[in-house]
């Protein structure tokens, strides 16, 4: 069915009306190939509470986005490649049922469907774009994946030191590694972690010591290489350059010919 929607104009203008709805401030979705599969609203689990999002499924993106008018006006598009994405079905909650996580290297997040013959749905349709996705392009599922935050009312109490109180003062912080809720105090750290972005960013105490101390044990690994090449290519010896022309040496130019007009007369001969 993706195959014989790719170029039909129908698909063309289902994904233009996306564009608009998310109007200038979203990317271009249009893409030589690429089908709108479907869409929806489904719940995100949002750091202050639950709130309802509407999702755009593409046989190889998945978009997001905050609703303004539903069908008129959305906005703070996301776009998740899907090469990418895994996801999990998770138990229900107090708040939330019918839920399951979308995984990816940078953002992880959980959402739930209005029943569970709709999370089913959506689950079949990106895990079945997912597959066909990976098959194309030859490329393995991904499998390290951003923790994703815990809500902040999860916790009245920093995560790391289970001593400090959540105030009006004493802000909330997510560890960008763990996704625990932490204090200040406990995540005064900054870490570049590639895969979630470019500059480096919070997390905490006890995820800091651990990612310092994988780096240090790389860098020993990168070290231990170095010397195992350094000890396995022989050394350099410059007694066994030439060092100085010696023109009684075998092969020496005859110092009575002419070097020139030899080699031009041999080479036109």
């Amino acid at each position: 069915m993706v195959d014989q929607l790719a170029f039909t104009e129908i698909n063309a203008q289902r994904i233009a009306v996306v564009e608009n709805c998310f109007g200038a401030s979203g990317q271009p979705l249009s893409a030589p190939g690429r089908v709108l599969v479907g869409e929806g609203i489904l719940t995100k689990e949002c750091r202050k509470k639950p709130k309802p999002r509407v999702f755009f499924l593409f046989s190889d993106i998945l978009v997001y986005g905050n609703i303004v008018i539903n069908k008129v006006r959305y906005n703070t598009q996301r776009i998740l490649p899907l090469e990418d994405v895994t996801v999990e079905i998770l138990p229900d909650s107090v708040d939330m049922r019918n839920r399951w996580m979308i995984k990816t290297t940078k953002k992880s997040f959980v959402i739930s469907a209005a029943s569970y013959s709709e999370r089913k749905e959506w689950i079949c349709h990106i895990e079945e774009c997912i597959h066909q996705l990976l098959q194309k392009t030859g490329r393995q599922p991904s499998k390290e994946h951003a923790a994703p935050w815990i809500p902040d009312k999860a916790t009245d109490i920093c995560m790391r030191c289970t001593q400090t109180n959540f105030t009006m003062v004493n802000r909330r912080h997510h560890c960008r590694k763990c996704g625990f809720v932490v204090c200040h105090e406990c995540s005064k750290h900054k870490f570049l972690i590639p895969a979630i972005k470019s500059k480096p960013v919070r997390v905490c105490s006890l995820c800091y010591r651990k990612l310092v101390s994988e780096r240090i044990a790389i860098e020993e690994e990168l070290k231990r290489h170095e010397r195992q090449f350094h000890d396995a290519v022989p050394q350099y010896d410059p007694s066994s350059e030439d060092s100085d022309e010696d023109p009684d040496r075998q092969g020496a130019w005859p110092l009575n010919e002419d070097f020139y007009s030899s080699t031009w007369s041999a080479f036109h001969t």
